[in-house]
């Protein structure tokens, strides 16, 4: 499968994009109108409209983002060359809304942990309402997803009941409900701080689990990132390249948040 720059990989490109276009596309334009909002409201004497239009893409990128996320969990149907044999259609299912669903809730309780910092007053309630609602939907719909994901998978089936990978799996749900209860806490105490940080955390735990549950496939479960991966020398041309650029691009963004900071 792999061995080339022009091999499996840009099958494998292919293969996503074959199964995953209509999420991706409604993510892009989703992006595209959220983004097009923002510029328009700020020269606009009718920012109620731009709010809602603002509100509206946002709202469609995350939808977007969880039903290809959805897609990519429950695996796509390729044949014994790596094409792609499944429907347009496959990424839409019942699991892949409250996915989609589950992710938006994440969002809602990230961005409002945020705004928690950042307001005050009557404003500030209101975030730490729309926080502790996000944080419970977000938590069942995680439960949800927990629970459905190795029935209807069996790939991911094999790979939780298998050992060590069982013993993990049973820490991050355990962690993932502590850190949910302390984030309740913190926002039934009204500290500022302390939620965002934790949900943050609980981003990172959920990173970490999807990251076991999918690796090393790049196309969950037919093609490893060992097959799609280009030759040796393509990788390491691409490395130094990437490797020169990544340090500009964290001293860039660390500036940035160090000027604006407050």
């Amino acid at each position: 499968m792999g061995g080339s720059l022009f091999g499996a990989f840009p099958l494998a490109y292919a293969t996503i994009l074959s199964s995953l276009y209509i999420p991706i596309m409604v993510m892009v334009i989703g992006l595209v109108f959220r983004t097009a909002s923002f510029e328009f409201r700020e020269n606009s004497e009718n920012k109620v409209f731009w709010n809602y239009a603002f509100g509206i893409g946002s709202f469609v990128a995350t939808l977007g983002q969880g039903f290809a996320l959805a897609g990519v969990i429950e695996g796509i149907k390729v044949d014994a060359s790596g094409h792609f044999i499944g429907t347009t259609w496959d990424w839409l299912n019942w699991r892949s809304v409250v996915v989609a669903l589950t992710l938006i809730q994440g969002y809602v309780l990230i961005g409002s942990c945020y705004l928690i910092m950042k307001t005050s007053g009557k404003l500030q309630e209101t975030h730490f309402k729309t926080a502790k609602l996000a944080a419970i939907t977000t938590l069942i719909g995680a439960i949800a997803i927990t629970t459905v994901v190795p029935i209807f998978s069996q790939f991911a089936r094999e790979l939780l009941f298998q050992t060590p990978f069982i013993y993990v799996f049973s820490i991050i749900p355990i962690l993932g409900i502590i850190l949910v209860t302390l984030l309740l806490v913190s926002i039934n105490k009204k500290q500022e701080r302390t939620p965002f940080i934790l949900t943050i955390l609980i981003f990172m735990l959920t990173f970490l689990g999807l990251a076991l549950v999918v690796f090393s496939y790049i196309i969950p479960t037919s093609i490893t990132i060992y097959q799609a991966a280009a030759s040796p020398i393509s990788l390491v041309f691409m490395l130094i390249f990437v490797g020169f650029l990544i340090p500009i691009l964290l001293f860039y963004n660390i500036y940035n948040y160090f000027v604006f900071r407050g």
